[in-house]
């Protein structure tokens, strides 16, 4: 039969030929392993190199991988089939959204899971290329419907390896709500993924799970694509709204975008999308952004052309700075500008600052520490124009600079700590609102990832509509702007000035000297694949050291004494015991001066999504020779923990 591969209409890639069956040649049992073992599985997703190299640009996966895809597709439709509740015959089939961010091998990826899922008896409605947002907010908004209704879904699989080298590919699975499986469901989603994987019996019946997809259906499917698109726009465009409205309810929504939409065209806004060949290159970016009167200049918005670095760090965001500098000189409006990875989950970002007349990039935890800023402040005016008193809090993970503690607490709220990996710090977040807190904003300040609730994950678009809400609303009535009140709750009230920008915005937080997880410095290759060991012999070295580092600190710090605290999923403790019990988790040795207030802290945790193992330094004061030094003396004992672990 002649190749009948289906094109997407809009961007000319293939989505597939569903009369091309891609496990049609099976894998050995060893090639099956070799590719298996190479998984990096985690919480946060399951990961895996599916082109020829890191950053090779192939469609083709190989057919050991498209085995392993099938096994993930069945595990995941076997978990639906089954019902959360454990029912093992649900009224009807769950409905899954299926979706693919702009890496070439997302869609032989999806061909197979697509395929398992029509064969497992599950409904699939395939968006193709949308960003990670776009699809969750899909999912949330459709999984509200009715029982009944044929737009209603019930759960998602996204093709994606976030921001990884291009080569690289994996999976996100989530539910109803919108956000990617918590920690206990994803961990026992994986230890059924690895259960009986890679024999000849297991392969084969994964390939017959394959076959067994009606071409017709999966023909049908993938002629649907553009109108699943569609519904995933709509839904996006509504949610986002409701996000930034800080309210499910229209009247209120349109209250909060219009009294934005004023005080930006009051003084006129711009923003430069840098969009780097990403799956938003094709979301609702430009058109949310009009909406509320911001002039946008979008560059490199060609799906799948990578200019640069997938990871939105460091030289990444040399190109929307140039390009923001070049535009503010054209426009005085444009002044905030962003990059997002490749599933668009992610957005850092690069601001004007009108008093060193450059553009400059924001560090990571700076743009978490101005998101928690600005919407903590935003929910403290809404609460004193009602006059309310709600339990404010804010949730991140446990590499977060110490500076969120010492804002969250001017602006009456408190921080709590998770372990890192996203589905953690949304979990903590959830319990927390159980627990009677209002939590807005939460994420992983070490990487700047900001979720707004409703949202359950990271989306560049809530970040620049809260770093727009500090920088151009002002008083209302008796009600402070959230700059004006966040200045006067700190302490310094006598700072503001009406022509303030993001540099004076800046220069008002709490001051700490932190390392950037993306540094080469952060990542170190161990041998030791025995965390807790490492960590125990870490512990002898660290006692033994400690009155010698502690010595070198005190000049600047004053006395210090020390903790060492342990997280794990939803929580960070304080260890009664070795260092080594904290596990595969994080560890971090608190520091605290003579007063009892946080000085600074030291981090280690192995990766969950790459195989290195993480450190940091987080010191109070803007004196970086400090993070410095703690970061040499914390990578010295990493380094010889790893030799005799």
């Amino acid at each position: 039969m002649e190749p009948t591969t289906i094109i997407h209409p809009a961007t000319g890639f293939a989505i597939g030929d569903p009369y091309t069956d891609p496990l049609a040649t099976r894998p050995t049992p060893e090639k099956a392993r070799a590719f298996f073992d190479t998984l990096i599985l985690s919480a946060s997703g399951w990961r895996g190199v599916f082109g020829s190299s890191d950053d090779d640009l192939g469609e083709a996966i190989t057919p050991a991988a498209a085995y392993a895809v099938a096994r993930m597709a069945d595990t995941f439709a076997g978990f639906l089939m089954r019902g959360r509740a454990g029912a093992e015959s649900p009224v009807r089939a769950p409905v899954v959204a299926l979706g693919v961010d702009t890496r070439p091998t997302g869609p032989a990826i999806a061909d197979v899971m697509a395929r398992v899922f029509l064969a497992r008896g599950l409904s699939v409605r395939y968006a193709f290329v949308c960003a990670a947002p776009e699809i969750m907010a899909w999912v949330r908004r459709a999984g509200a419907l009715p029982a009944d209704s044929p737009e209603r879904l019930d759960a998602f699989c996204y093709v994606s390896a976030s921001h990884n080298p291009p080569g690289h590919n994996g999976v996100k699975f989530g539910l109803s709500d919108g956000g990617v499986l918590p920690g206990p469901e994803a961990k026992a989603l994986i230890a059924s993924l690895k259960d009986g994987a890679c024999t000849a019996a297991d392969i084969a019946a994964m390939a017959a799970l394959s076959a067994a997809a009606e071409p017709r259906a999966v023909a049908a499917l993938y002629s649907g694509c553009a109108t699943a698109k569609r519904r995933a726009i709509s839904d996006y465009t509504l949610f986002a709204r409701e996000v930034a409205g800080a309210s499910p309810e229209l009247a209120e929504q349109e209250r909060e975008l219009d009294a934005l939409e004023a005080a930006i065209a009051a003084r006129g806004a711009g923003v430069v999308a840098e969009m780097n060949g990403s799956a938003r290159s094709l979301s609702i970016d430009g058109d949310y952004l009009a909406s509320i009167g911001v002039a946008t200049l979008r560059l490199n918005d060609e799906p799948r052309r990578f200019a640069h670095r997938i990871v939105p760090e460091g030289e990444s965001l040399e190109p929307c700075r140039l390009a923001l500098a070049e535009a503010r000189r054209a426009d005085p409006r444009f002044s905030l500008g962003y990059v997002p990875d490749c599933d668009g989950d992610r957005g850092n970002i690069v601001y004007w600052d009108e008093a060193d007349g450059e553009a400059k990039a924001l560090e990571a935890q700076d743009t978490f520490a101005l998101a928690a800023l600005a919407e903590l402040s935003c929910s403290a005016a809404r609460a004193f124009a009602r006059g309310e008193s709600p339990r404010l809090a804010v949730a991140c993970n446990d590499a977060t600079s110490l500076r969120v503690e010492a804002l969250a607490s001017a602006l009456g709220a408190q921080a709590f700590r998770a372990e890192t990996g996203e589905a953690n710090v949304v979990g903590l977040a959830r319990s927390l609102r159980e627990r009677g807190y209002e939590v807005r904003v939460l994420g992983e300040g070490s990487n700047g990832g900001v979720i707004t609730h409703p949202a359950s994950v990271r989306d560049p678009l809530n970040t620049m509509t809260a770093l727009l809400k500090l920088l151009y609303l002002r008083d209302d009535g008796d009600a402070p702007g959230p700059f004006r009140l966040w200045l006067e709750r700190s302490g310094q009230g006598e700072a503001y000035r009406e022509d303030f920008g993001l540099a004076d915005v800046l220069a008002s937080l709490p001051r700490f000297s932190t390392t950037s997880v993306f540094e080469d410095r952060a990542a170190l290759r161990v041998r030791s694949r025995d965390h807790a060991a490492l960590k125990n012999a870490y512990e002898s070295i660290f006692r033994r050291r400690w009155p010698t580092i502690a010595k070198e600190l005190e000049p600047r710090l004053g006395p210090l004494s020390w903790k060492a605290l342990a997280s794990s999923g939803q929580s960070e403790r304080e260890l009664p015991g070795r260092f080594g019990d904290s596990g595969s988790g994080g560890l971090k040795l608190l520091l605290s001066n003579a007063a009892g207030q946080p000085a600074g802290f030291l981090w280690m945790r192995g990766s969950g999504t790459e195989p290195v193992f993480r450190v940091m330094a987080d010191v109070r004061g803007a004196d970086a020779t400090l993070e410095g030094l703690l970061l040499r003396h914390h990578t010295e004992m990493v380094t010889e923990a790893d030799s005799i672990a």
